[in-house]
């Protein structure tokens, strides 16, 4: 196998000087790894977000990208090469932008961010029609709309357009449809395996659906009480059922 992109060795990360939410994680990041987080709440999924992220500090470990360790970077930093969507819509967005300018500000990513709409020619206008189209919930027709006038659906996917704008060394899940209807979570679901997979992305994908966390991604962590307990992939993940998962998540 080849060498990993990312790494957490002995990563621990406390809340005071003594409670540990986060108990000496160890585990590896390849590329074009698609891996679903299970665990209930409490368990540390968040936790483990912020902290690869750089919103929270580690109190111990190493978190290496490249074999470089970042446990000490800034979260701002960080973002050029990771990229996260989160539960809510709301956010990773600007609601009085048009979709159209969203995306725009997305390609400056790693870059001086100027806007507004310079730079949207025709040219790109297409080229945002045919991106917004595959998510497969009418995106595409709504390119000159404020973001703030989405729905939901819509909103979070054009989240997750912006996240993988620009391809991220690592892309972030964060329930990010957990907030949707069942059917606008499903058709969201699909598009995020149809672009992870066609431009072989590596992510990480917290989610409280086991039928989601069985079905898409190649490989599974589970955490609980702060330890990863599961960490499988490939056909070992996928012998698995769920009545198997939930023994993972009794203390």
């Amino acid at each position: 196998m080849t060498k990993p992109v990312f790494s957490l060795k002995d990563v621990i990360v406390t809340v005071g000087d003594s409670i540990q939410i986060l108990k000496s994680i160890n585990f590896d990041i390849y590329d074009g790894d698609f891996i679903t987080v299970l665990g209930t709440n409490g368990a540390g999924k968040s936790t483990l977000f912020n902290t690869i992220a750089g919103n929270l500090s580690v109190a111990s470990g190493e978190i290496l990208h490249n074999g470089n360790n970042i446990a000490h970077e800034t979260a701002v930093k960080r973002t050029n090469y990771i990229a996260r969507v989160f539960q809510d819509p709301k956010m990773g967005t600007a609601p009085r932008m048009t979709v159209a300018e969203n995306l725009l500000l997305a390609e400056k990513r790693g870059s001086k961010r100027t806007l507004r709409s310079r730079g949207l020619t025709q040219k790109k206008l297409t080229e945002y029609a045919e991106l917004t189209k595959v998510m497969g919930n009418n995106l595409d027709s709504r390119l000159n709309t404020a973001t703030g006038d989405l729905s939901g659906g819509q909103r979070q996917a054009l989240s997750f357009l912006m996240a993988t704008r620009v391809k991220p060394e690592l892309l972030l899940l964060d329930e990010h449809t957990a907030a949707l209807d069942p059917k606008t979570s499903e058709q969201l679901m699909l598009a995020t395996n149809e672009q992870v997979t066609a431009n072989n992305l590596t992510a990480l994908m917290i989610t409280h659906n086991l039928a989601d966390a069985l079905k898409y991604g190649n490989r599974l962590i589970i955490l609980n009480a702060g330890n990863i307990v599961l960490d499988v992939r490939d056909d070992e993940k996928n012998a698995l059922d769920e009545a198997q998962i939930l023994k993972y998540f009794v203390s």
